[in-house]
């Protein structure tokens, strides 16, 4: 489930314990992060790490933050309005990646997209690219639940979301995380 020479991080080794299980999540993880995906790299870590922010998911967000950001692009200031912030913040200056927001948004809050919101992702998405925008937040939330309720800790040299809120932000990322055990 790692590249070829690097020890497997924490989840995977969590995952490991259930064999069977184990093989089922590579073969959906190996879909979810690959060229496979109708989504670019960009939209991808949008969509997970927005999902993990507002899951409350540290351990998952540093993850991808820590190995997937830089290919993505995402701008400091960017991944901590992913963590904190919102859509209409200045530093997201196309409407895909605002619409990928918002959509995380209202599958998170409402655990749907209304009418609205539909037609708007369906201008700038095609039928395939939104079947896996759902399914990619859908299981970037059983993630999250699997590591936020088996205490996973950081990786290490992981960053924390204290490290990318700004500080007006703070209440919103310390109302999401769960204290460390």
């Amino acid at each position: 489930m790692m590249p070829k020479g690097e020890e497997p991080i924490t989840l995977f080794r969590t995952y490991a314990r259930n064999p069977r299980l184990t093989e089922a999540l590579h073969a959906w993880g190996s879909y979810q992060l690959s060229r496979r995906l109708s989504l670019g790299v960009r939209d991808r870590e949008i969509v997970i790490d927005r999902t993990c922010a507002l899951c409350g998911c540290e351990y998952e967000w540093s993850v991808h933050v820590q190995r997937f950001a830089p290919r993505a692009e995402l701008t400091a200031e960017q991944i901590g309005s992913l963590t904190v912030g919102s859509s209409s913040d200045a530093c997201w200056e196309t409407e895909r990646d605002r619409l990928l927001i918002e959509a995380v948004d209202a599958l998170h809050v409402r655990h749907d997209i209304d009418d609205t919101l539909w037609g708007r992702l369906a201008a700038e998405f095609t039928s395939e690219q939104l079947l896996d925008l759902l399914m990619l937040c859908g299981w970037y939330h059983a993630i999250s639940f699997t590591a936020r309720a088996t205490r996973l800790p950081l990786e290490p040299g992981a960053p924390r979301f204290s490290d990318v809120a700004a500080p007006d932000r703070t209440k919103r990322a310390a109302a999401t995380a769960r204290p460390s055990a």
